[in-house]
């Protein structure tokens, strides 16, 4: 039972750290880059959101409640990230309303959804004949969490690193990493199947 368990953890996350996937981990990248850990909270609800998105669209696939274009799907990930990355760009410096729950939240919620649905069908081929597919789903998303919590603390030490010791300002550094990753996105984009 607790082999199961740890395996479906496991699953979640190389599922996030797996390196020929790093579509998740560019995400994680210009989610979590704007802030610093005094924010832990904001950015662990942001994250938190994600894995709900994507587990909630696995939910969807596992009992065929809805199927999906994969070439699409491929297509609208990187989307996802370049869209975040470019609001970063737009908005490195400004003071956000760290109180509200912005247009962020809801658009982080609606990304996961989105990439949750880039894993569906191998989701769906691990699942396969499983009796339990619910207590599955949980264990992986808990592996996912898991994974994510450990990039977006990366990412906010090398910030942390990088505003301290070589004095970058918030605002360069939350511009030159989202700067990298939109220039590691745009081939993603040019080169999926649905503009081939």
């Amino acid at each position: 039972m607790l082999e199961n368990f740890w395996f479906n953890v496991q699953y979640g996350i190389n599922h996030v750290l797996d390196p020929n996937g790093y579509d998740h981990v560019l995400f994680l990248m210009v989610l979590a880059v704007p802030y610093v850990f005094k924010d832990w909270k904001r950015v662990l609800i942001l994250v938190s959101l994600f894995t709900l998105g994507h587990t909630l669209s696995l939910v969807l696939a596992a009992y065929g409640i809805v199927t999906v274009n994969g070439k699409l799907v491929e297509f609208l990930i990187p989307v996802t990230i370049l869209i975040v990355a470019i609001y970063n760009v737009f908005t490195a410096g400004k003071k956000e309303k760290s109180s509200k729950i912005s247009l962020l939240f809801f658009a982080t919620l609606f990304f996961g959804l989105i990439h949750g649905l880039g894993f569906a069908r191998e989701f769906k081929m691990f699942a396969g004949q499983s009796e339990n597919k619910l207590e599955l789903l949980i264990e992986f998303a808990l592996g996912i969490e898991i994974a994510q919590i450990i990039i977006v603390f990366v990412i906010l030490f090398l910030g942390f690193l990088f505003q301290t010791i070589f004095r970058f300002s918030r605002r360069d550094w939350v511009m030159v990493l989202s700067a990298v990753v939109v220039g590691l996105v745009i081939p993603m984009i040019m080169g999926s199947d649905l503009l081939n």
